[in-house]
């Protein structure tokens, strides 16, 4: 498991582009028959994926120092390839493509299989700190509340579904969801925000091989920008704005940590404060 530090906003001013794709790039999440994750010192999150042909264990929690992975965290895992069965202990559940399950603190045994190996699911994973048991469940997109947002005028229409918030899907502090752009839409989070109080990381997917996000990081009056490729990963501090602006369409799972739970607890910024 890889470990990622904090920075502060003074330090990154000065980051050149190789600082910036080191300190919040994540690159390879998904091997074949390999969980590979990052631990971040941001709000604690980890961040993971797999290709499970075999299956694949959550690890042992000897890297957190407990008996179990979840021992003291709480996990949201949303299948962006083939079918996949996902087993919490004595239970077994299926995902189709873009299905997602809650596992609550407190399981043991998690285990990560495809249902046709010529097809293989690829398991994202976000787990977060927990203080208390919420039950494992089942998500279907369909299933969820879903917000329609932006224009095509200007360039970010777009749709938000979300999967693991209050109300719906009942986690101890993690909130996790997935917003698609319409066909020629480009922009997301834009206008963009911060959030004091939360943390944030984006999974961009559904990107050809020649198509890029050019993801927009740093304080508002002093922004930099990190090209991201299709299944990669960015970090995003609480005292930073996260917004894209891709060379197509996309799709990104987005997850959240921190103070609290409230979706809407944004501190908007305008274009015109934009540096």
């Amino acid at each position: 498991m890889q470990v990622r530090y904090s920075s502060s906003p003074e330090a990154v001013r000065g980051y050149d582009t190789d600082a910036i794709r080191r300190e919040f790039l994540i690159e390879d999440l998904f091997a074949e028959n390999s969980l590979n994750l990052v631990y971040s010192h941001i709000d604690r999150i980890i961040v993971g994926g797999c290709v499970p042909v075999e299956p694949v264990s959550l690890p042992s929690g000897e890297a957190l120092h407990g008996e179990y992975f979840l021992e003291r965290r709480e996990m949201g895992v949303i299948n962006i390839g083939g079918p996949a069965r996902v087993k919490v202990d004595e239970a077994a559940f299926e995902l189709r493509h873009k299905d997602g399950l809650y596992i609550g603190m407190g399981a043991k045994d998690v285990v990560f299989e495809s249902v046709e190996a010529s097809n293989p699911a690829r398991i994202y994973i976000n787990s977060t700190p927990a203080h208390r048991t919420c039950p494992t469940a089942l998500i279907r997109p369909e299933d969820c509340v879903r917000v329609e947002l932006g224009s095509i005028e200007q360039s970010n229409h777009r749709m938000i579904t979300k999967y693991i918030l209050p109300g719906q899907i009942e986690s101890c502090q993690l909130v996790m969801g997935m917003t698609s752009l319409k066909p020629g839409n480009v922009w997301n989070s834009m206008p963009c925000h911060t959030h004091e109080r939360r943390m944030e990381v984006y999974l961009y997917f559904e990107l050809d091989e020649d198509s890029v996000v050019f993801h927009y990081m740093g304080q508002p009056d002093e922004t930099r920008h990190i090209v991201m490729r299709n299944e990669q990963a960015v970090i995003s501090p609480s005292w930073s704005i996260h917004c894209g602006c891709g060379t197509s369409n996309y799709t990104f799972i987005w997850g959240m940590a921190g103070e609290n739970q409230t979706f809407d607890d944004m501190d908007g910024v305008k274009a015109t404060e934009l540096k």
